[in-house]
């Protein structure tokens, strides 16, 4: 991207050179009037040049345009991948709870079997503890279907707009 800059800098100066020689020229050209083909190179550099300069700067339009459009694209996965890491992580969390709450639960009504003590209380405890693990689990698989869907969609929408651009 200097580069391009730096160019145009020079590609201006050159511009600027060419436009005084020319005023030079049309200035001595009253007491020669003879002598145009100096001054019709001149012009014709002149032209050159303003179109030379004219590709540049359309090139550097171009670039910072699908700069700009990388960079929101980027923006975006960004987001949507932060929205589903931050998913991820709250259903791999209660995920953790359920189960530490389903071994404790376990824990405690193989002590209450090993002691010969039927603790209903214990079972219908364990059976919910269960039971909520098994929702957690279901959830976990539901957000990881939701990445999946999420990434073919991001991938389908990026298809297309290179489709577009082709066509």
């Amino acid at each position: 991207m200097s580069e391009i800059s730096e160019l145009q800098s020079r590609i201006a100066t050159a511009l600027d050179r060419i436009g005084a020689g020319v005023e030079r020229l049309d200035s001595s050209a009253g007491a020669e009037p003879g002598d145009t083909s100096e001054v019709d190179a001149l012009r014709a550099q002149l032209e050159e040049e303003r179109t030379a300069n004219a590709q540049l700067e359309e090139r550097v339009r171009t670039i910072k345009d699908t700069q700009d459009g990388t960079v929101e694209r980027l923006t975006s996965d960004v987001e949507r991948l932060s929205n589903l890491l931050s998913t991820q992580e709250e259903t791999v969390a209660r995920l953790a709870r359920a189960n530490e709450e389903l071994r404790k639960n376990n824990g405690e009504l193989r002590k209450a079997i090993s002691d010969g003590v039927a603790e209903p209380h214990l079972v219908n405890k364990a059976m919910m503890t269960e039971l909520e693990a098994l929702r957690v689990a279901q959830s976990a698989d539901r957000a990881e279907i939701d990445a999946v869907l999420g990434e073919l969609n991001a991938m389908i929408e990026a298809g297309q707009g290179k489709e577009a651009e082709d066509a």
